[in-house]
Formats: C-alpha cells, structure tokens, sequence
C-alpha cells in the first residue's frame, strides 16, 4: 500500500492505492478516515496509480470535468459497493437523492446514507452529490461546507445548506 497527501482547495487530501487501483481518499479530518486501508503501514511514494489521481483531482478543482480515469480499488461490503457503483452515475453538476438511491440499488434511506457515509473515494467516487429530497445538504463525512464547495464547483446553487433550483 502506498500514500500520498495532495494539496487541495478545500484541503489535503490523503491518497491510499495499491498495485490494483487508488484504494482511499480522505479530506484530512473527515469521518472514517482511512477506514478499510492500513495508513500505518503504507509508504510515502508517488506511484503511477496516485500520480494519476493527483492529477485528475488539480483538473476537477481547476473546473475541468474530467472523467475518472483512475482504476479504483474501493474495500466494501457487496452492499456497499452497489451504492458507490450507483454513485459514479450521478453525472457531474447534477445531485440524486439517498430516496433516488434506495429505489435504484435497494435498501432503506438510512442503509443508503451508511453506505454514502463510509465512501472511501472521495470525489472520485461522488457521495457529495447526494442530497436529502427536500435539497438539503446532508450527511456529508468531509464536513457540509465542503459538500456545499464541491456542488457550487459544479455549477449548484448552494444557499443555507440547500440548493436552490431556478
């Protein structure tokens, strides 16, 4: 396992990849951080796979919509990896809700929002724009003010904690 902390806008972020694929990233200080993936033990190395998503996240904050080119190596229950393959189809400058979510992957909204919760591929992986059905903005384990960031980045209108929809 090999890490990396990249320098961001809205703060480092720590970066976990294995031979297979990027198997983390973390907003330094958000909730289950390094959750499935021994930072401990990783080494400090920029190898191709983290190079990669590196490089794709100074795209994403620079206002690029880059596709996700990175191989991703995600740990999770088959549950869990049903929700993040969800994910990875809400399109960019668009929000789904955890209800969008349970009608597509199954599940209750609170089984969503676990599962939403635990992402370990941040931004890559876009739990950010998952919002509440009444447009709130819930639930987000790198902090509310970054989800709003990340959605105005998008192209959202962000106001109190709510999109505001014309």
């Amino acid at each position: 396992m090999n890490k990396l902390d990249w320098t961001t806008p809205l703060g480092t972020m720590t970066l976990a990849a294995d031979e297979v694929g990027l198997c983390g990233a973390w907003f330094a200080g958000q909730a289950y951080f390094g959750a499935g993936v021994d930072l401990d033990q990783a080494t400090v190395a920029a190898t191709p796979i983290l190079r990669r998503a590196a490089a794709w996240l100074d795209a994403y904050f620079a206002g690029a919509r880059p596709a996700v080119d990175v191989p991703l190596h995600a740990a999770g229950t088959p549950y869990r990896q049903a929700v993040w393959t969800a994910l990875t189809a809400i399109p960019y400058g668009e929000t789904a809700t955890y209800r969008d979510l349970a009608q597509a992957v199954g599940g209750g909204a609170r089984a969503i929002g676990g599962a939403v919760g635990h992402n370990p591929l941040s931004l890559f992986v876009p739990c950010h724009r998952v919002v509440a059905t009444d447009g709130a903005l819930t639930g987000y384990a790198g902090g509310l003010e970054r989800k709003a960031a990340l959605l105005t980045l998008e192209g959202e209108r962000v106001v109190a904690g709510r999109l505001v929809r014309a």
